[in-house]
C-alpha cells in the first residue's frame, strides 16, 4: 500500500522566475514551500526534458538533458535536493511510447532500412487500420524510406519499438540516469499502448466506438485489441518494477493506463509486483451525487483491495478542470475535497486545484495545443459542450497567485504563453490564505488531518446507508480508531438519525465544533465515534 498525497505541476504554468513568460524550473523551487505548506508529500511534475515543445514537453528530443526554457540539468539537480530537503518526494513524467520525430534516435532510424535503428522504431511498407488516438490517421509515410511509422497519437510523435530488445534497455538505461539524480519515480506517460501486436493484426470495426472513452479500446470506430493492453504492457510493468527496485529507498511507478478495472488492474501485477499506482481516470468524468461516488467506493474496493491502492483524482493536464461540472462552486470544491481526502487512496491534486483555478476562456481556433490544432474546424459551441478537452490550453493557464501584481503573480512579463484568467479576483492563493475557510485551506486542514490520522491514510472503508440518496456516508477504521464521514450533496440541510455515539468533530467544512445530526447544504464532516 502506498501511503502519500500527490501535487501535480505543469512547469509551464506554475511560476515563472526569469520573466519571458514560461514557466520553469527555478520558479518551481521558488514556490517549493508553498506545497510543503500546504502539505503535500509528494510532486510530479509534467515533462521538461529536451523537446521542440511541439506537444510541450510530451514529445521528447532527449531524455538526458533540460530544454533551455525550462532551465538546465544544473537546475533540475538543484529542484530534486531541494524538494528532498523539505521532507517531500519527487516524480518525474517519463514517455516511455514515444519520442519527437527530432530525436537522434528517430533521425537515425528514418534514413533507410539497413541503420543500427532502423527498427527502433514502428515502420510498415504498408499500414492496417490502426488509428491514432487523436485522430484518425495512425500511420504516416516517409519518402525517402519508403515506409509508413506509426505514432499512436500525433504524427511528430513516432511510437518506439519495444519488440527490439535494444530500445528497452535504452529507456531503462534513461530511467536508471534519472533515479541516480534522486528522483523518487515516474509518472509514466500512456503506458498501456506502448507494445502492439507482432503481427500487426487490424483492429476490430465498431459501429457503438465513436470516440475514445474510459475503456479507451474504442473511437474512431475501432476496438483497440490489438493496439492496446496487451499481454506483454503487463509484462513490461514487471520488468521496469525490477529496475526501480534496484534503488533504496523505494521508489514508486504511477502508470497512465486506461480500460476496465480487471484489465487494469494487470499492470499492478498478480502479487503486487507490477506498478505501484494507477491512475483510475473514470473519476474524472464524475457527476456530482452520492450515489456516483457510493458506486465507485465499492467498485475500488472490489477490484484493488488492500494492499492495492486506488488513485483519486478529479483533474488534470489532459482534461477539463473538474470545477466546470460543478458549476465552478467553491461550496461544492470543498466537498469533493473531502472526499478525495477521506476515501482510501492516494489523493492526486492538479496545480490550481486548491484555489478553484477555473478553465480558461481560450477559443479551439487560436489554440496553442496541438489537439487543438487537430480539431480547429470544430465549432466552438460544440467544443464547450464536449466533456473532454479537446483544447488543452483551457486547463493549463497560469497559476493564480495574488490579484495585486502583474499576471496575477505568475509572471512580469508583458505576455504570458497563455493568457490569465479572468477569475483572478477571488481564485488566488494570497487572498484565499486570508480567508479562515476558503478551499485552500480545507485543503490544507486535510492535508494535515491525513498524515496524522491512521485511519484515512491507513485504515479500512465500509459504506454506510443513511436512508437518504443525498448522504453518502462511510465508516473508516484502523485498529481502534473508528471515523465516520458524511457528506451532504445537496443544497439543503438534512438530519441524520445517527446511532453512533459521537466523541467529536474531527473536521467540518463549516467549522462546526460539536455535531447535532444536521448537515447544512454541501456541507461534510468527519466524526470520530
Amino acid at each position: 500500500m502506498v501511503k502519500t498525497s500527490i501535487y501535480q505541476i505543469y512547469p509551464r504554468s506554475f511560476f515563472d522566475s526569469n520573466s519571458d513568460g514560461i514557466g520553469d524550473l527555478q520558479g518551481i523551487i521558488q514556490k517549493l514551500d508553498y506545497i510543503k505548506e500546504l502539505g503535500f508529500e509528494t510532486i510530479w511534475i509534467s515533462p521538461f526534458y529536451s523537446s521542440p515543445q511541439a506537444d510541450f514537453g510530451y514529445d521528447i528530443a532527449d531524455y538526458y538533458n533540460i530544454s533551455p526554457e525550462y532551465g538546465t540539468m544544473q537546475d533540475a539537480e538543484q529542484l530534486i535536493a531541494e524538494i528532498h530537503k523539505r521532507g517531500m518526494k519527487v516524480l518525474f513524467d517519463m514517455v516511455m511510447n514515444h519520442t519527437s520525430d527530432k530525436h537522434h534516435w528517430f533521425l537515425e532510424s528514418k534514413q533507410n532500412k539497413t541503420n543500427p535503428k532502423a527498427d527502433w522504431y514502428i515502420w510498415r511498407d504498408e499500414p492496417n487500420n490502426w488509428k491514432s488516438i487523436v485522430g484518425p490517421k495512425g500511420w504516416h509515410f516517409y519518402k525517402e524510406r519508403n515506409q509508413y511509422y506509426f505514432a499512436s497519437f500525433l504524427p511528430f510523435q513516432p511510437d518506439l519499438n519495444y519488440r527490439n530488445p535494444e530500445v528497452k534497455k535504452a529507456m531503462f538505461d534513461v530511467c536508471r540516469f534519472w533515479l541516480q539524480k534522486g528522483v523518487d519515480g515516474f509518472r509514466l506517460d500512456i503506458f498501456n499502448c506502448i507494445i502492439k501486436d507482432a503481427e500487426f493484426k487490424n483492429n476490430p470495426f465498431s459501429l457503438m466506438h465513436i470516440i475514445p472513452s474510459e475503456d479507451f479500446p474504442g473511437g474512431n470506430f475501432q476496438i483497440r485489441k490489438y493496439s492496446l493492453n496487451l499481454d506483454e504492457n503487463f509484462a513490461l510493468a514487471k520488468e521496469l518494477r525490477k529496475v526501480v527496485d534496484e534503488f533504496q529507498p523505494q521508489r514508486i511507478l504511477l502508470g497512465e493506463v486506461f480500460g476496465k478495472n480487471e484489465v487494469k488492474k494487470k499492470y499492478l501485477g498478480e502479487n503486487n509486483d507490477g506498478l505501484h499506482l494507477i491512475f483510475l481516470f473514470d473519476i474524472l468524468f464524475f457527476k456530482f451525487n452520492a450515489d456516483f461516488f457510493r458506486k465507485k467506493i465499492l467498485e475500488y474496493e472490489q477490484h484493488y483491495p488492500f494492499p492495492y491502492t486506488p488513485t483519486i483524482v478529479f483533474s488534470n493536464h489532459d482534461q477539463l478542470r473538474s470545477i466546470k461540472r460543478i458549476g465552478n462552486s467553491l461550496e461544492k470544491a470543498k466537498l469533493l475535497a473531502l472526499l478525495q481526502y477521506t476515501m482510501r487512496g492516494v489523493p492526486t491534486v492538479y496545480y490550481g486545484e486548491e484555489i478553484g483555478l477555473t478553465n480558461g476562456n481560450i477559443p479551439i481556433k487560436i489554440g496553442k495545443d496541438p489537439i487543438a490544432k487537430t480539431f480547429s474546424w470544430v465549432p466552438q459551441i460544440i467544443a464547450n459542450m464536449l466533456p473532454v478537452a479537446i483544447n488543452r490550453d483551457v486547463c493549463r493557464t497560469p497559476m493564480q497567485w495574488n490579484n495585486t501584481q502583474k499576471n496575477a503573480g505568475f509572471s512580469s512579463a508583458n505576455i504570458t504563453w497563455l493568457p490569465i484568467n479572468k477569475d483572478v479576483e477571488n481564485r488566488n492563493v494570497s487572498q484565499q490564505k486570508s480567508e479562515k475557510n476558503s478551499l485552500l485551506n480545507v485543503y490544507q486542514a486535510l492535508n494535515k488531518l491525513r498524515k496524522e490520522n491512521s485511519a484515512i491514510n491507513s485504515g479500512n472503508i465500509e459504506i454506510i446507508n443513511t436512508g437518504n440518496k443525498n448522504i453518502l456516508a462511510f465508516l473508516r477504521t484502523f485498529e481502534d480508531e473508528k471515523l465516520l464521514v458524511l457528506l451532504n450533496f445537496s443544497r439543503s440541510k438534512i438530519t441524520n438519525n445517527i446511532s453512533q455515539s459521537i466523541k467529536e468533530v474531527v473536521f467540518s467544512i463549516t467549522n462546526k465544533k460539536t455535531f447535532d445530526g444536521i448537515l447544512d447544504g454541501y456541507d461534510g464532516v468527519i466524526l470520530n465515534i
